[in-house]
């Protein structure tokens, strides 16, 4: 692009979560050479204020994702940002070294051992969950029967989404689409959390 159509080519990772849409907005700021809109800002803000006040629902949570390469890469950046723990990912794409190299770097201070299999299926990535189980799983619509198998908490992310509606409708990057995935991981895990306590434990508000 640079070359044949004297276009400016960036190869940034998905903007998902806080730190991608950032470098993400930056690029289009410096290309455009425009300051960045209030609204934009203020969707920036709105996120910031759901990771600072729901830290502690984040925080240590171990996570199992299934998808894309340029899906889990940028889904591992956005849970280690919030202090979540992605220690396993299986994608079934054959991606090469540098991908797997790249999530080692982005979990290299997650503790305990992180398991990436690439490319991996969905048997071994059961079996690693039936070992040591997870906290949360991300993935597409398959990975609905692991979690009802090992009754884990799942968001459905990525494609293909075959047993829900409306999915297309809602944003998945940007800042919106970073409210709407912290929204659904708090969701599932404040939904477990009030399913398994005790009648003591059981409140109206978090």
């Amino acid at each position: 692009l640079d070359v044949k159509c004297k276009v400016r080519c960036e190869i940034l990772d998905l903007p998902i979560g806080l730190h991608a849409t950032d470098a993400f907005i930056d690029q289009l700021r410096c290309m455009a050479n425009v300051n960045v809109p209030d609204s934009i800002n203020f969707e920036r803000g709105q996120m910031l204020d759901i990771i600072a006040d729901m830290h502690q629902y984040f925080y240590g949570k171990r996570v199992g994702l299934v998808g894309d390469p340029d899906q889990i890469l940028a889904l591992a950046k956005f849970l280690v940002s919030i202090d979540m723990q992605p220690v396993y990912m299986v994608t079934g794409t054959p991606a090469g070294k540098k991908f797997e190299q790249d999530l080692r770097e982005i979990t290299a201070e997650v503790p305990g051992e992180v398991k990436i299999k690439v490319p991996g299926d969905m048997f071994l990535f059961h079996q690693w969950i039936k070992n040591e189980p997870v906290d949360l799983l991300i993935g597409n619509t398959y990975v609905k029967y692991i979690a009802r198998d090992e009754d884990i908490p799942f968001i459905r992310h990525g494609f293909p989404i075959l047993d829900r509606v409306g999915h297309s409708y809602f944003p998945t990057v940007g800042y919106r689409g970073g409210m709407r995935l912290l929204e659904k991981i708090l969701n599932a895990l404040l939904d477990r959390k009030d399913r398994d306590a005790t009648d003591i434990e059981f409140e109206l508000v978090m």
